[in-house]
């Protein structure tokens, strides 16, 4: 994907892409296709099983393998561990893809960028049944991704924190994301692994008091921690979920898919709960 309005040294933009995989055959092709703009796209991949590495040195990507551990150990691996041709990497997922938008703003943004920004957060636009479902998926959260090299490690294991030791920067233009191309089992299956961590962190007293402080903090990640962390110690959270999603944030207005998604996320919510319970019994060695 090259843009009419901008021009790229040697016809690429100076930013290196990395992006994580584990069995995506049915996702890589797209996200690989939107990063014509790239002269360094890197690939670093779990042991699939499918077709995704074929894919992947089909397209002239550089393939590297690691077993993964946890999600935050793997994109510390990526960033610390491979080497990049340019000075700043784009962390892309493999269901997701670049627009020419955000492509031309990181282009005018990094070249007007002060040297101590080391890190832009960006947003997404979730698409479910054929649709952006902008009010039932909680948008807009805000996600580091743009990275200089070596000023940049992930915190959390899963739904990861991005720190810097530099200062941080926001991106108006949107990465698009399909979390449903794989199909409902696949989502199913990932949210599986998601609720057994995110209750393996609950039960390691991973969850930091909330402070008042943060809930007014002008930064958006550190007010989304916050509540976060009030919500997580709420009782009912599933149905809490449900409604601030569906009713608050206005996810009847997605319609049918609005509808399916709130109900899907309030059904994670409850796996969570699920798992606390049952890692606190084994632990007191009780039977579930």
């Amino acid at each position: 994907m090259e843009s009419d309005n901008i021009e790229y040294k040697d016809g690429f933009l100076s930013v290196s892409v990395l992006i994580l995989t584990l069995n995506e055959e049915d996702n890589i092709r797209r996200c690989l296709s939107s990063l014509g703009w790239a002269d360094d796209v890197v690939v670093l991949d779990s042991y699939s099983t499918d077709k995704t590495t074929d894919i992947v040195c089909e397209s002239g990507a550089k393939l590297y393998q690691r077993a993964f551990d946890d999600y935050a150990s793997q994109r510390n691996y990526g960033l610390n561990e491979i080497k990049y041709k340019n000075p700043w990497i784009l962390m892309v997922d493999a269901d997701e893809e670049v627009s020419e938008e955000l492509v031309n703003e990181m282009k005018t943004t990094l070249d007007a960028a002060e040297e101590d920004v080391c890190l832009y957060r960006m947003r997404r636009k979730d698409y479910f049944m054929g649709r952006w479902i902008k009010r039932s998926s909680g948008y807009p959260t805000w996600f580091g991704r743009l990275i200089k090299v070596g000023h940049v490690k992930v915190d959390r294991a899963i739904n990861e924190e991005y720190v810097t030791d530099g200062r941080v920067g926001y991106l108006d233009h949107h990465l698009h994301h399909y979390p449903f191309n794989k199909g409902f089992s696949a989502w199913l299956e990932k949210h599986n692994r998601y609720s057994s961590m995110e209750a393996d962190l609950i039960i390691q007293g991973g969850l930091e008091e909330p402070r008042l402080a943060d809930f007014l903090n002008r930064d958006p990640a550190i007010k989304r921690k916050a509540i976060k962390s009030l919500v997580y110690r709420m009782p009912g959270r599933p149905l809490l979920m449900f409604f601030a999603l569906y009713v608050v944030r206005g996810g009847f207005l997605d319609g049918k898919p609005g509808l399916v998604f709130c109900l899907l996320r309030s059904f994670y919510e409850f796996m969570i709960n699920c798992k606390v319970k049952e890692y606190q019994l084994r632990d007191e060695g009780k039977p579930l």
